[in-house]
């Protein structure tokens, strides 16, 4: 039996914070978004969970699909839930962290993503979406 309710719900989406270790610093992987809202700014892989799979498949799927990036091992960080931090709607999203050990796997922009590229942490463009915020708070609580 299902059961349906008249009060209004959030959209429920993931991010993926990547982040990777080279010679010249810490970067955090990136895509180029390609449809509105804020199209053509930087922001970390991510989209709506489908109805059928968990935060943590839909992380990995989204990450997978945007970026060509996998086997990243990926924890959950924090939930942000922000009233206005998603102009399409109320959305809240689960994000998740990783590190990419493998400094040899190619990524590549694709889906929703118009690109996709390592960027370093000290030279960052604007981020869409509250991304800036949540990476501030995940460098203020992890050791990276």
């Amino acid at each position: 039996m299902s059961y349906t309710y008249k009060y209004p719900r959030p959209a429920l989406t993931v991010d993926a914070m990547v982040f990777r270790k080279i010679d010249e610093g810490l970067q955090v992987l990136l895509i180029k978004r390609k449809h509105e809202p804020f199209k053509g700014k930087w922001a970390f892989p991510g989209g709506f969970i489908d109805m059928e799979e968990t935060a943590e498949e839909a992380v990995s799927r989204e990450l997978k699909e945007e970026t060509g990036l996998a086997g990243i091992r990926l924890k959950q960080f924090h939930t942000f839930s922000a009233i206005d931090r998603d102009p399409r709607g109320r959305t809240v999203s689960i994000v998740f962290y990783g590190f990419d050990r493998n400094k040899d796997q190619q990524v590549k922009g694709a889906d929703d993503a118009a690109e996709a590229e390592w960027q370093y942490l000290n030279q960052l463009p604007e981020l869409a979406f509250d991304h800036q915020k949540i990476l501030q708070d995940a460098l203020d609580e992890l050791t990276l």
